[in-house]
């Protein structure tokens, strides 16, 4: 490069890069009470000079997007160090610098923070679930040390995401991906509503660029098709308002993109079937104003019944709080109204970040209940394999709300399907674990109860209680019931789990034809024991007992590495320590037969497995083998009635499963209108295929049955935990169970 190459670029790093501090500047200036920018610029003339020449895939200096991510901290009104951090963000990842670097320049605040985000940058979506838990435990531990890091990775990827046009089309759809299904939802989680929605938007624009480009084009119509609407209402709102004496600021929005795009396809609607597509925010100084506002709004236009909805009263588990109320305005639009605060209003753009200990400067009772769910989520993968933690994951982070009282009118929050025994944990372990009975609305119910918005939950308990029973872990939704369950076994049932879980071990190395002498060699013990996390295999044994491990999973896993073992002491061209059996009998609709070769296999129809369901085979006479779950009534009378011993053999499900199977599921419900319309729609939300499905009002109880296609349990169990949330819907069971 020669010199006037050379003097070009300085001046594009010093243009391009001034810039983009000048913005974050201004950001500063406007959104956070820092006066002194000092070090801000130290840390910024140290990154410049890091990175150099350093470019994006876009061809700008490689600078201007940790100064971008900077900017969006600043937005949030984060502290200095976080601004330092964002601007230092990638220096420990893609340059020379080290952490002690930060540390003697900036402080060791902010160099654990650089260095907690470099940790994150390697998150990458993958069907393995196994490393999808390590990298949110990564997270997570992360956000419980220091929530800013979660913050700044939050800021960087939002921007990586604005700039996601100039990668290529599959690292387009896979950051995507990553960002709906981890980055969104952890934004919703700590209620940064704003970056949530940006993130969605931006996600759909790659995931779905069809569909997007739909609804972006059906936007354009709509507004040029009710131009005026929106300024006309506006000025409605704010007249009336003032009116009131009440000062109040009134905004005014499209439903962001892809909110339209959920309630199209989960709802099996077309564009022009969505009405509420427009939103009016009135922004005011007390709660009582609120409260004012709302009876103003409701002079002015007609309320949507059933669509108000009050926040303040009972806030979201998110901190998020607001009245929402649908109406009907003078033209025959319908639009959603939501009143609030201007401090609801900054916890509702941007979450933890807007009351935050760093910035207040306080560490308090409530700072730590803001970040329990965390320390539960933390609490719950550490005694769950990688795909029962996604099961639960999902339900903890992404799904819907139920709000219930304590006799004594608190409010607690719940996933939706939760039953009194996740209410009686949330209030603590000690009354789960003592718990005899529940009353919902003065009325007892069974422990399996579906709890409703605006139950009152009263739990009776006994100091002679026996203790949770092993079919709660089969009725909670939360993952802090069932950690809550399982360490009760874990603490009080030792000797009975180690029998047990040997028991269930023991049975599946058998029927996988694993030799329990692999395990002699002690070579082989300790890298078993160490992939489990175990110090013995009575530890082992107890983990299987008490229902932290599948003994299914376990063994397979424990066949896994023993077929590493072998290949990496073949290729070494030592003599294995132990041999793997080398006839594999061949699958047949995803079902391998314990020593038999292409077997005739079909489904039962009294219990209908799926992938994930633990097995077991019953040889027919002419027809093959019939396949069954364990805990199908037909395989348990026979088991205990000792008949036909000698017919059911040893089944599994293949390594590689791409079929779909079909299973059955009894519904029962109150009976009401509309009520098998909203159990399809649930479904075809979830691209779950529907192959049957039959009705009948019994004395005003709906029993409902279904007939669907599923992929494996954690999609069975996706599908019965929001058909559970359906108004009315009582109770989900599997045909068999």
């Amino acid at each position: 490069m020669g010199k006037e190459d050379n003097a070009i670029l300085i001046e594009e790093v010093d243009s391009g890069a001034e810039k983009e501090y000048q913005e974050m500047v201004d950001a500063i200036h406007e959104h956070t009470q820092i006066k002194d920018l000092g070090k801000i610029r130290e840390a910024f003339e140290f990154a410049r000079s890091a990175h150099g020449e350093q470019r994006r895939k876009d061809g700008s200096l490689y600078i201007t997007h940790p100064l971008a991510a900077a900017v969006i901290v600043a937005e949030m009104g984060l502290d200095e160090d976080s601004i330092i951090s964002a601007i230092l963000h990638d220096c420990i990842e893609d340059t020379e610098v080290s952490y002690d670097d930060i540390a003697k320049r900036f402080g060791a605040s902010v160099a654990d923070i650089v260095e907690g985000v470099t940790k994150l940058t390697r998150v990458v979506y993958t069907s393995k679930e196994e490393e999808q838990m390590e990298n949110l435990r990564k997270m997570l531990l992360a956000m419980a040390r220091d929530i800013r890091v979660i913050l700044i990775k939050m800021a960087d990827r939002l921007h990586n995401m604005r700039t996601m046009a100039y990668q290529a089309e599959k690292k387009q759809r896979e950051k995507a991906l990553e960002t709906m299904e981890i980055y969104a939802p952890i934004a919703h989680r700590l209620g940064m509503q704003k970056i949530k929605w940006e993130l969605e938007d931006l996600s759909l624009l790659y995931l779905d660029p069809v569909g997007y480009e739909e609804i972006s084009r059906g936007l354009e119509e709509k507004e040029k098709e009710d131009a005026g609407f929106m300024e006309r209402t506006e000025a409605a709102i704010k007249k009336r308002v003032q009116e009131a004496g009440i000062d109040g600021t009134v905004q005014s929005r499209t439903k962001h993109i892809y909110s339209i795009y959920r309630k199209m396809y989960g709802q099996n609607k077309e564009f022009s079937e969505v009405m509420d597509l427009y939103a009016f925010r009135v922004i005011v100084n007390d709660i009582a104003d609120c409260y004012n506002v709302l009876g103003c709004i409701h002079e002015l236009y007609h309320p949507v019944p059933g669509r108000f909805k009050d926040y303040i009263g009972t806030p979201k588990a998110n901190m998020y709080q607001s009245l929402h109320t649908t109406v009907i305005g003078s033209e025959g639009i319908p639009f959603e109204v939501q009143i609030r605060t201007w401090d609801m209003h900054r916890t509702a753009e941007y979450g933890i970040a807007a009351h935050w200990k760093y910035k207040e400067g306080i560490s308090g009772k409530s700072d730590e209940e803001k970040f329990a769910w965390i320390r539960n989520l933390l609490e719950a993968q550490q005694e769950s394999d990688a795909q029962d933690f996604f099961s639960n994951l999902k339900v903890d982070m992404f799904s819907d709300e139920v709000f219930v009282f304590t006799p004594q009118g608190d409010v607690k929050s719940l996933p939706a399907g939760a039953t009194p025994i996740d209410f009686a944990y949330s209030i603590h372990s000690a009354v789960g674990n003592r718990m005899t009975c529940a009353k919902v609305n003065g009325r007892i119910v069974p422990f399996s109860h579906v709890l409703q918005n605006g139950d009152v939950v009263e739990v009776i308990t006994s100091n002679t209680s026996k203790g949770p029973s092993r079919d709660w872990l089969g009725m909670v939704k939360s993952s802090e019931a069932r950690n809550k369950i399982r360490q009760w076994f874990k603490k009080e049932r030792r000797e009975e789990n180690i029998v047990n879980g040997k028991a269930s071990f023991e049975a599946e190395m058998r029927r996988l034809g694993v030799p329990l002498s692999a395990l002699d060699d002690e070579r082989v013990l300790q890298v078993i024991l160490k992939r489990f996390s175990a110090n013995t295999l009575d530890d082992l044994y107890a983990s299987i007992g008490y229902g932290g491990l599948s003994a299914q999973k376990t063994v397979n896993r424990i066949n896994d590495e023993l077929r590493t073992i072998e290949r990496a002491a073949r290729e070494k061209g030592e003599r294995p320590i132990w041999s793997h059996p080398t006839s594999q009998a061949k699958a047949v609709h995803g079902i391998v037969v314990e020593g038999v070769d292409n077997c005739l296999v079909k489904f039962s129809h009294c219990c209908m497995p799926v992938p994930g369901d633990e097995i077991v085979g019953f040889i027919t006479r002419g027809y093959g083998v019939s396949i069954h779950r364990t805990d199908c009534k037909n395989y348990v009378n026979a088991v205990s009635k000792d008949k036909d011993k000698e017919r059911w053999i040893n089944v599994y499900w293949a390594d590689d499963l791409s079929e779909k199977y079909e299973t059955g599921l009894a519904i029962t419900a109150s009976d009401r209108n509309g009520l098998v319309m909203d159990i399809a729609t649930v479904l075809n939300s979830l691209k779950v295929k529907v192959n049957a499905l039959t009705a009948r009002d019994i004395g005003g109880v709906a029993s409902v049955f279904i007939t669907i296609e599923v992929k494996d349990r954690n999609e069975l169990g996706s599908a019965i935990a929001r058909l559970l949330s359906v108004q009315g819907v009582k109770e989900v069971k599997r045909q068999g169970a």
